[in-house]
């Protein structure tokens, strides 16, 4: 994905953050992340903001399968049949975090940041991304162009881009903003 995300200026991102939060709050619900290529990422890009505390509860950095499957739930017969890296992986993970961590919302990331690990099917720059809140499963997959910092920085940012509209005006707001979900 070459243009919606490739410059996201920090001051924008701490807006963004702040508007989660803010949605949040005002829901009383809170959040919880699951990732794997970005590491942790957009748990620190949410933590940056002062104060999330009271609607940001934690992560799992899932970023061995083991770690997926133990830790996430995630079925080791889904990663065998799809890979990893697919949406309906990023959706039991996006599951498995609310659940585990207790929250109304989880959004998960999985994906191929690089500059290995690519294949024809699912290249360098391949992210999966799911969200699961109230009346919300929705998931999605994008292909970003950049280094491997530049795949992270711009998937935390898709992460709570997705979370605020799917938070601000529900699967509606997220199909009308990124598309009808996906599969893979």
């Amino acid at each position: 994905m070459s243009g919606m995300l490739q410059a996201h200026p920090h001051g924008q991102l701490r807006e963004s953050v702040a508007t989660l939060a803010g949605q949040l709050r005002a829901r009383g619900e809170h959040l919880s992340c699951a990732e794997s290529c970005t590491g942790g990422l957009l748990s620190a890009r949410i933590a940056a903001l002062s104060g999330v505390s009271d609607v940001y509860v934690g992560s799992v950095i899932a970023y061995s399968n083991q770690v997926k499957t133990g830790l996430l739930g995630v079925p080791e017969s889904l990663i065998r049949q799809v890979g990893a890296v697919s949406t309906s992986v990023a959706e039991a993970m996006a599951h498995g975090v609310r659940k585990r961590i207790g929250t109304e919302w989880g959004v998960s990331i999985t994906g191929v940041a690089g500059p290995s690990g690519g294949t024809p099917h699912k290249p360098v720059g391949t992210v999966c991304f799911a969200v699961s809140g109230p009346g919300v499963e929705w998931s999605t997959m994008m292909r970003f162009d950049g280094d491997r910092e530049a795949i992270q920085e711009q998937s935390a940012h898709y992460a709570i881009a997705i979370l605020n509209a799917a938070l601000g005006a529900g699967l509606d707001g997220l199909n009308t903003a990124f598309g009808p979900r996906t599969g893979l």
